[in-house]
This record gives structure tokens, C-alpha cells and sequence, in this order.
């Protein structure tokens, strides 16, 4: 999936980086999800499928042409994430509306191994400055359970609002899970942007 006009080839700061998907990603993602079903299971949407049988390779090539898709239509930003040029997790701008509320929602993973290393708090910082200074977006929402505290502290590290509690409001892991919604729109991170914040959080 090449990069669409104004986006580039790869954000990067550090080891880190944000990439546009591509078809040769299948054999990495496959073997990353496989190998982080107890670490990810239990955040995932509901499925009738084994957690083996829809992390195939070849289960990779719907998930692409569903990302291409997406993209063309305007509807999602979806980003491979990097650490040390190895794929390491997806973070995807989703839900994207124009018109008056100009939003999205992020959702991400990543590998278990580099957990701890701060590779989502970047990458996410580097995907909300992307869709605030090239995509003309105006706010990032993220909701997640209330359980989840590692994901919860990404965004918790980043500034992120607190700004509501959405019960039963998503299918996940075969039931209706309770979530915590977080915000932030382009005045939250003005003029600097939020990755310099994350930086100077690191630093401090």
C-alpha cells in the first residue's frame, strides 16, 4: 500500500516508526499475532474463529485489500509500526469524519517483546501530529477498557482527556465491554505538537 499523496513514505523518531501497510507485511504479521495471542486475545472484537485460523498469512491479503479499501474511500489511516525496521504492531486512525467534527479514533497494538519501550506512546504521538498538521483533522478520540491498564497509560503518558465512561459499548472477547473514552483535539498540542510533548514527558 503506497503512501497517499501527503503522507510520507515513513515517520520515524528513534527506533520507531509509522509506515503504510504492505503486501510482503503478511509472513511478519502473521507470526506476530500468533505469537501474541494470550497478550492481545482479550482486547480483540469478538470472532467465531480461532485465534490460529484467522492469523494465517493468507488471512493477511483480505485484511490489506479491507485496508486499501478504507484508504480510498477516506475512511481510516492505517500505519505499520516499527521498532528497529522490524513489524512490531498496527495503529490505525479509524471512523474518520469530515464536515464539522473532523475526528477519528485510534486503535493500536503491539508486540509483547518491545513492550515497555515506549514504541506506542511514540508512534501514536506521531500519528495524532500527522492528522492534525497533514490530515486537517481536528480531534483523536480513544476508548478503551477500563481493565486494560497498559493501554490506558499510552495515552494517559500522552495527555490524553479522560472525558467519559461508555458502558457496553463494544462486542469484545465475546461480551459487551464496559470502555473509558479519552480525547484530544489540535489546541490540546498547539503550537508544538505531541510528540515534543512526549519527548519532554521521556526527558523529565
Amino acid at each position: 500500500m503506497t503512501a497517499l499523496p501527503g503522507w510520507p513514505a515513513t515517520l520515524a523518531e528513534g527506533p520507531v516508526g509509522l509506515r503504510p501497510h504492505r503486501i510482503r507485511d503478511a509472513r511478519a504479521w502473521s507470526d506476530v499475532r500468533l505469537a501474541n495471542e494470550e497478550w492481545l486475545a482479550r482486547w480483540e472484537p469478538t470472532s467465531m474463529r480461532p485465534w490460529a485460523d484467522r492469523h494465517r498469512v493468507s488471512d493477511y491479503y483480505e485484511l490489506y485489500r479491507s485496508l486499501r479499501r478504507g484508504v480510498r474511500l477516506g475512511q481510516i489511516m492505517p500505519f505499520v509500526v516499527t521498532y528497529e525496521d522490524e513489524f512490531v504492531g498496527q495503529l490505525t486512525l479509524g471512523n474518520i469524519v469530515r464536515g464539522a467534527f473532523c475526528s477519528a479514533y485510534a486503535g493500536y497494538w503491539v508486540d509483547s517483546r518491545v513492550a515497555g519501550r515506549g514504541v506506542i506512546p511514540t508512534a501514536l504521538a506521531m500519528a495524532v501530529d500527522f492528522s492534525f498538521a497533514h490530515a486537517a483533522l481536528h480531534r483523536i478520540e480513544v476508548n478503551i477498557r477500563p481493565e486494560n491498564t497498559s493501554s490506558r497509560r499510552v495515552v494517559e503518558k500522552l495527555g490524553f482527556r479522560q472525558e467519559g465512561f461508555h458502558p457496553r459499548y463494544l462486542h469484545i472477547d465475546g461480551g459487551w465491554r464496559d470502555h473509558v473514552g479519552y480525547a484530544l483535539t489540535v489546541e490540546d498540542v498547539a503550537p508544538a505538537g505531541l510528540l515534543a510533548r512526549w519527548r519532554s514527558a521521556r526527558v523529565s
